[in-house]
């Protein structure tokens, strides 16, 4: 009798282990769960690293940060230096005895601006340097440790009046400036206020902070020379810079004030200059223009000799890649910043920066003498924020793939992983690995493209397809974790995704490629890269469904004014009508980059290469996603538009608003508001490619 009892309890166990061991699928609302690692700083003697850890506060839909460390031997979790939830940008003193860092606090149930904090690292309570009006953007330590630079907004009409004139005073807005409002900025924007640099002895109980530069225009990027005498920066001196095509200068100022000097320019932006060790040189990234203006400029690494009226010389003119560039995913840290952007070796002979090629981020070594490119990682993945010790000899990165959310790397040759900071939430996880594929579009040029297929895919059967769109239209999909993805994989969808032209890591040529005819055969590269999965086999040419944001959600609209092959569509934060979009985004096309004239002079390209010239043509089923204070693509001119077009058609059609949130809605919205954009996204596929009614899109209501 006990045999038998063993027996059964042996074949129980043998029938409910395996299931046991099962792995999920990932869901929508893991997303809630995930830790995003940001702005990574190493300490001066390469033993620690310090960063943004940031996670989600469910019950209160918000966004915390904290700051970290963790040694960079790989030995030992990461450990909490701060707890306040609003905490950000940490930057080492010399020494790497104090670190300086950005902490917003909470009074009367709102966040207050950011001020700068000290935290000595032997102990004790961070205490504040500053008391801001309008809170703190960056800094930087003095190359002594004694004091820190930093930017700060001023200005404004509200600076200029006592409590008894702000209450009186008229909420009537006079708008002189084309450039009036910012996408996701509730009020408009203020052309009397200006981000200025300061500084402030590093010491409780300083003194208040020295304003350092002043006027009528912004200054940013700062970056001490090493002796500490001055501090350079980049800014645009123009009034109205938007009548010309995008330009910054770098300049410098001595670090008491004074008069600023011009020490470079070019026909083009300039950003994240850094100086030589021994103070003779800056390099920078810079995007020169071309000629006649383009849509798109391709960012080079430039060095200039520190001597004011020096010419800059650009070391990776015949390297035909993006210098700085990054690829595209929804899970970049939605808070947090970034790190450095250039790195100098110890004898200022080479620089490290990240590259993006082929839907990869890595680093490169430039040697300056020569301009040669050398890798210091070569795989397929996205390195984004890095930093390094003062000699430049050692680094940390953080680096992301098709299926890690993005950890800390050191590189010393193979990049040596020293987080999992998501190995307890994944390790329960099953995810699909994207197969990457090239194809020859319709002129024979080669697109890359990824295939996610469900983690449970059987080739034996046919499977819902849904095409996703990046935007920009400069931008690059690739190897980088995106979330919303894998999850319509969950669900069932093999999932492509394509780099068209216009697509950036692949040159200046493919980027720009497109001027003047966005959109147009990029759509013709989308669609052969339907045609080719395809012919795999595995997809079901019936069930098809499209999506994309942005310039994604334009190509989206455009698509299914050219094909009704896509029986499902989701087009996000688009654009319906480029004449009213013209007036209407809170950036100005004033320059002929993607049109050659302004929409009256023109109007007849204008009208041809707006989707909702075309709206008589659509038969898809298609939902609109938008963000009530998306200034970028305004609701207006976009989905609103397609919405009534639709409805007085009588197709299927519905408008999901998601209030409080901007264009970046899919990034950094509110925490719930993300994962309901997925659930729509996916309920209106499902409902039309896989039969699964959802009464919310119902109109018999």
């Amino acid at each position: 009798m006990r045999k038998h009892h063993v027996a059964v309890l042996v074949i129980l166990l043998l029938a409910t282990t395996p299931r046991a061991a099962e792995k999920r699928f990932i869901t929508e609302k893991d997303l809630l769960k995930f830790t995003w690692i940001a702005d990574p700083q190493i300490a001066p003697d390469g033993s620690t690293v310090a960063f943004v850890r940031v996670t989600v506060n469910e019950k209160e839909n918000r966004y915390e940060t904290s700051l970290f460390a963790v040694p960079t031997s790989g030995n030992e979790a990461p450990r909490a230096l701060t707890s306040n939830g609003r905490d950000m940008m940490p930057r080492w003193s010399p020494d790497g005895h104090r670190i300086a860092f950005v902490r917003s606090i909470e009074r009367d149930g709102k966040s207050q601006p950011g001020q700068v904090y000290l935290l000595d690292m032997n102990g004790g309570e961070a205490y504040p340097l500053t008391r801001e009006t309008k809170g703190v953007t960056s800094l930087e330590w003095s190359p002594d440790g004694k004091t820190v630079a930093f930017t700060a907004p001023v200005g404004g009409d509200e600076d200029k009046r006592d409590e008894k004139e702000k209450e009186a005073k008229s909420d009537v807005q006079v708008i002189t400036r084309a450039v009036y409002r910012a996408n996701g900025n509730p009020t408009y924007v203020d052309s009397t206020r200006h981000t200025h640099i300061f500084t402030v002895a590093a010491t409780s109980g300083a003194d208040k902070p020295k304003q350092v530069t002043e006027g009528e225009y912004d200054e940013r990027d700062i970056e001490w020379a090493p002796d500490g005498s001055k501090i350079y920066f980049v800014s645009t001196r123009v009034p109205e810079a938007y009548y010309e095509a995008s330009d910054s200068d770098l300049y410098s100022v001595a670090a008491t004030g004074g008069t600023m000097t011009k020490v470079a320019s070019i026909d083009g932006t300039i950003g994240a200059p850094r100086v030589s060790p021994d103070g003779r040189q800056v390099a920078f990234v810079a995007s020169p223009h071309g000629n006649p203006v383009r849509s798109y400029n391709q960012p080079d690494l430039f060095v200039v000799d520190a001597a004011p009226g020096s010419t800059p010389r650009n070391l990776t003119e015949s390297y035909d890649f993006d210098i700085a560039g990054g690829i595209g995913g929804d899970q970049a840290s939605p808070r947090g910043g970034s790190g450095n952007s250039i790195v100098w070796s110890k004898d200022g002979a080479s620089l490290i920066v990240v590259a993006a090629e082929h839907g990869s981020a890595n680093l490169k070594r430039l040697t300056i003498a020569t301009g040669k490119v050398d890798s210091l990682t070569d795989g397929k993945h996205a390195v984004g924020a890095f930093t390094a010790t003062p000699d430049g000899a050692t680094i940390a990165a953080t680096i992301s793939t098709q299926t890690n959310i993005g950890d800390l790397f050191m590189i010393d040759g193979k990049p040596r992983q020293i987080t999992k900071v998501n190995d307890e939430l994944f390790k329960e996880i099953q995810l699909s690995e994207p197969e990457e594929i090239w194809y020859k579009s319709f002129d024979g040029k080669s697109i890359q493209a990824w295939i996610l297929k469900p983690p449970d895919f059987d080739s034996g059967k046919k499977y819902p397809l849904i095409l996703e769109i990046h935007g920009g239209p400069h931008a690059a999909y690739g190897n980088v974790f995106t979330h919303e993805f894998q999850w319509m994989a969950a669900k069932g969808y093999v999932v492509l995704f394509t780099n068209p032209r216009g697509s950036t890591s692949y040159g200046q040529e493919f980027g720009n490629i497109i001027q003047f005819h966005y959109p147009g055969d990029d759509y013709k590269d989308l669609m052969a890269g339907v045609d080719e999965l395809l012919k795999r086999g595995y997809v079901d040419a019936n069930r098809m469904g499209v999506t994309g944001g942005s310039g994604g959600g334009l190509l989206t609209n455009w698509t299914i004014t050219q094909t009704q092959r896509f029986k499902a569509a989701v087009a996000q934060r688009d654009i319906a009508d480029w004449y009213g979009f013209w007036f209407t985004a809170d950036f100005w096309l004033s320059k002929p980059t993607w049109f050659r004239k302004a929409p009256w002079e023109d109007p007849q390209d204008f009208a041809a290469r707006s989707p909702i010239t075309h709206v008589a043509s659509v038969t898809t089923p298609t939902m609109f996603v938008l963000g009530d204070q998306d200034y970028r693509t305004p609701p207006a001119d976009g989905g609103e538009m397609m919405f009534r077009a639709l409805k007085y058609r009588k197709i299927p059609t519905v408008m999901v608003r998601f209030p409080r949130e901007s264009h970046e809605l899919s990034r950094s919205g509110e925490p719930k508001h993300r994962v309901e954009r997925l659930q729509h996204i996916v309920g209106w596929m499902d409902q039309w490619l896989q039969g699964k009614k959802n009464p919310a899109y119902s109109t018999n209501h």
